[in-house]
Parts: C-alpha cells; structure tokens; sequence
C-alpha cells in the first residue's frame, strides 16, 4: 500500500530555459588576468654581446662573379659598371645563364641597406638565389 505524505510541488513549477553565464565570465575574467600578467613573462629581452664570428672563408671559385657596389652607389659586375635594371641581363651573360653558380655581392660600409637589397632583388629575379655576402676578414664586428 502506498500513501503520500504530503503535497509536491514540484510539478506546478514552470521549466526556466536560460543558462546562468555568471560563472563563465567569472573564469574567462580569471583567464584574460592571468594571460595578462604571463604575456609579458613569456617575451625575452636580454641584451647580449655576441663574439665575432670568425668562420673560414669558403674556398674561391676559378671564375667568379663579383657585383659590388661602391660608396657613390655606382654598381659594377667583374670591373664593368652596369646599372642596377640591367644587373641580371649582366650576371646572365658572365655566367653563361648558369644560376646555380654562387654570386659574390660586395658592398662599401657606407652603402644604404635599400641600394644592397635592390642588388638582391635584382639577382633574385634573374634567379640567382645563391648570393654570398663578402666582408673583410680578419675585422672586428663593432
């Protein structure tokens, strides 16, 4: 025999749709703190003095090709000044159009990065991608 004991009302309750969101933003706020204060935690800004590199100069090909340019910003290919639209055309007819040969750029100190990477670009277009950057040897990086 069963009896009921007293009224429930839970029946008469009407159903709620609605999801509290309060905790979620409680945690996304908690989340967005903490990534505020390990962002700046995480970038590394240590000033360091690196040594001079003193690798060994890669041994000389019989016939190279030389590009350099001057203080002036005058260019020239092996001795013979050529302008910067005709560099390619140039390097094409020293080398034989045999791009796999390395390029050597030689630049004066004094030179604007731009002028050094317009010779690049020039190079690269003609497809030249093995350019080797020539220094002094034996010089202290300052």
């Amino acid at each position: 025999m069963a009896f009921k004991l007293g009224t429930s009302d839970d029946d008469d309750l009407p159903l709620n749709g609605e999801i509290n969101v309060t905790p979620f933003i409680d945690v996304m706020l908690v989340l967005l703190i903490i990534f505020m204060v390990a962002a700046p935690l995480a970038t590394v800004d240590v000033r360091v003095d690196l040594p001079v590199a003193n690798a060994e100069s890669a041994p000389r090909p019989d016939q190279p090709v030389f590009v350099t340019i001057e203080a002036n910003g005058r260019l020239t290919v092996n001795d013979r000044e050529t302008p910067l639209p005709q560099l390619g055309a140039e390097v094409l007819r020293i080398t034989g159009e045999d791009r796999e040969q390395r390029i050597f750029l030689r630049a004066d100190k004094t030179v604007e990065y731009d002028n050094l990477m317009q010779a690049m670009n020039g190079l690269r277009a003609a497809g030249y991608l093995r350019v080797a950057l020539v220094g002094a040897e034996g010089s202290e990086v300052r």
